[in-house]
C-alpha cells in the first residue's frame, strides 16, 4: 500500500470534482445591458454596406479563423460591459462561461494559447528524443509512441480552441483531452500488467474505446454537459494516479527511477488544482487556465525521462531472461 498521505492528497481533486457545474451561460452575457448592445451592433454593422465594409478591412487572419461581424460586435460589447462593471465597482464577471481576454491578432486567449502550443513542443521534441534513444525492440516502444502521438493531437486541438472558440473546436479539445486521460490509463495498464498478461490490456483497452465512444456521444447527441465531463476526466484521473502511485509502492526498491514517475503524477494531478482559483485574468491574459497550461511545459521532460529509464530497462531485461518487473 501506498502511504496514507496520497489519500490527503486526492481530497481537494475530489472536492474539484464536486464542485464541477455545468455552464452554458455566465452573468456577464446576460446583462441586458451586452444583449441590447450586442443586438445594436449586429443590426447597425452587420448588413448590407456596413457589413462589406467590415469584412473589407478584416485582416485576413481573422477571415481565415472564422471571425465574423457577429462575433466582433460581442467582443466590442463584452468590453463595454466590463466597463461598466468596473465602474460600479462590482466583480469582473465572466461571458459564455468565460473570463474576459483581450484578443491578440486572432488569439482569443492568447496566453493560453501560447501555453498549449509550448506543451506541444515540449511533448514532440521528447517523443523525438524517446525514438531516437529507445531502440524499437523495447516491449513498451509501440505504446508509448502512440501515447505521444494522442498527447500531440490533444495539444493541437488545445492550441486552436484557445486561439478560437467554436463550436468545433470546443468538441476536440474537451474529446481528445478524454482520449489522453483514458490513453494513459491504457498505457499504465500496459506497463504494470499486459507485459506479463497481453490479453489483460486488450480487454482493457477495448473497454477504453467503449467508455470513450459512450462519452462522446452523450455530449455529443445528449447534453454537452461541462460538469460531467469534468467529473468523468477527474475520476479517470484519481483511477489512473492510484495505480501509478501503486505500481511505484512497489518497485521503489528495484528500479531506481521510480519517483520520476511517482512524481509526475502528483504533480500533474496537483497543477490541476490551479483551476480551483478561477480569478480574473492578469492584464486581460493571464488566468488559471493559462497558468495550470503553463505549469504542465516541465512534466514533460521529467515523464519522458521515465519512459526512457524504463524502456531501456525493460529491454535489458528481456535480453538476459530477467522477469518483467
Amino acid at each position: 500500500m501506498f502511504p496514507v498521505r496520497t489519500s490527503l492528497f486526492l481530497l481537494p481533486l475530489l472536492l474539484l470534482l464536486l464542485s464541477a457545474a455545468t455552464v452554458h451561460s455566465s452573468q456577464g452575457d446576460k446583462e441586458p445591458v451586452y444583449r441590447d448592445c450586442v443586438k445594436q451592433c449586429v443590426r447597425t454593422n452587420c448588413t448590407g454596406a456596413r457589413l462589406r465594409g467590415f469584412e473589407s478591412r478584416q485582416p485576413p487572419y481573422m477571415a481565415l479563423t472564422g471571425w465574423r461581424c457577429g462575433d466582433d460586435c460581442r467582443y466590442q460589447c463584452m468590453w463595454t460591459t466590463v466597463g461598466l462593471y468596473q465602474a460600479e465597482g462590482y466583480r469582473i464577471p465572466q461571458f459564455h462561461g468565460k473570463w474576459p481576454f483581450v484578443r491578440f491578432l486572432c488569439f482569443e486567449e492568447p496566453v493560453s494559447a501560447l501555453a498549449s502550443l509550448l506543451n506541444g513542443v515540449a511533448c514532440l521534441l521528447m517523443m523525438l528524443r524517446y525514438r531516437s534513444t529507445v531502440p524499437r525492440q523495447s516491449p513498451m516502444y509501440p505504446t508509448i509512441t502512440a501515447f505521444s502521438l494522442v498527447s500531440l493531437n490533444a495539444w493541437f486541438w488545445s492550441t486552436v480552441f484557445h486561439t478560437r472558440d467554436t463550436y468545433l473546436t470546443e468538441k476536440m479539445d474537451y474529446f481528445c483531452a478524454s482520449a489522453v486521460i483514458l490513453y494513459s490509463i491504457y498505457l499504465c495498464c500496459v506497463r504494470t500488467l499486459g507485459l506479463k498478461r497481453p490479453v489483460v490490456s486488450s480487454l482493457v483497452g477495448a473497454l477504453l474505446i467503449l467508455v470513450f465512444t459512450a462519452h462522446v456521444s452523450y455530449l455529443t447527441f445528449v447534453s454537452f454537459d461541462y460538469g460531467y465531463n469534468m467529473a468523468a476526466n477527474a475520476t479517470i484521473g484519481i483511477v489512473n494516479l492510484l495505480w501509478w502511485l501503486c505500481w511505484c509502492w512497489q518497485n521503489r526498491r528495484t528500479l531506481p527511477y521510480w519517483w520520476k514517475c511517482g512524481l509526475v503524477v502528483l504533480m500533474l494531478h496537483g497543477l490541476a488544482l490551479l483551476e480551483l482559483l478561477d480569478f480574473p485574468p492578469l492584464l486581460w491574459a493571464l488566468d488559471a487556465h493559462a497558468v495550470w497550461h503553463l505549469s504542465t511545459v516541465p512534466v514533460h521532460f521529467l515523464f519522458y525521462s521515465f519512459l526512457i529509464d524504463d524502456s531501456l530497462h525493460l529491454l535489458n531485461t528481456e535480453k538476459i531472461g530477467v522477469k518483467l518487473e
